[in-house]
């Protein structure tokens, strides 16, 4: 942690079973102090690995276990493989707009996916009230990247504008469309963050043991927070 975060106030939750490895316990150090509840403050945390879970700032502190690396992309370095050039003109039909709020019908969209995709997980039963919770931010600049497929909503990325990054919070989408939508999010919030001249997206954890999350890794360049030093 950069030497200007040393003296804030962490509190650690008890250990549980971990969400995304079955062998593993998991659990969490959270940022307590009011005054890094702020975008500023919250855009330093990111850039030493803390994550937002509604108002909860934290970051994993497992006992036996450094699985969980935050990952983040270089804007101005980003280079799209030829796998992606092909996903962008591919979906070329698409459109996408980032909106305050989400447009009527999300819920839908939102639990085919998690019935589909997440069944395990945390999130089931899909549950407005929860994911509304979940995705808020009363002191963030809260986005919603909606995408469309003429006029029909086939995904929607929950997207936190800071001064200098953007960072990817959530994505859901139509689970039977025929394009990588998750992707293809993350493209779209690549080309957002260019037009605003941002600096970073930030893309959550990366955990190698975790092939759902393997697409992170693909886009170049990106860098991993390991040994509280950003490489790649």
């Amino acid at each position: 942690m950069s030497s200007d975060l040393q003296q804030i106030r962490i509190g650690l939750t008890d250990s549980h079973q971990c969400s995304y490895l079955a062998d593993k316990q998991e659990r969490v150090a959270v940022a307590l102090d009011p005054t890094m509840h702020t975008a500023s403050g919250y855009e330093v945390l990111l850039a030493n690995g803390f994550r937002r879970s509604g108002d909860t700032i934290y970051k994993p502190h497992c006992d036996t276990c450094q699985s969980c690396q935050p990952i983040r992309l270089s804007v101005p370095d980003i280079e799209f493989s030829k796998s992606q050039k092909r996903l962008l003109s591919k979906a070329k039909h698409l459109s996408w707009e980032l909106r305050d709020e989400m447009i009527p019908g999300w819920f839908d969209l939102y639990s085919r996916y998690i019935e589909a995709r997440h069944k395990n997980g945390t999130m089931y039963p899909p549950k407005q009230n929860e994911f509304v919770h979940f995705s808020h931010c009363k002191w963030l600049n809260t986005q919603y990247l909606h995408i469309y497929d003429q006029d029909r909503l086939i995904a929607v990325a929950v997207t936190d504008i800071l001064s200098n990054s953007i960072s990817a919070f959530y994505t859901f989408f139509d689970p039977l469309f025929p394009l990588s939508l998750g992707t293809l999010a993350v493209l779209f919030q690549i080309k957002d963050c260019q037009q605003q001249g941002k600096q970073w997206l930030y893309l959550g954890y990366q955990i190698d043991e975790c092939p759902a999350m393997s697409y992170k890794v693909r886009f170049q360049r990106n860098q991993r927070l390991v040994n509280q030093r950003w490489q790649g």
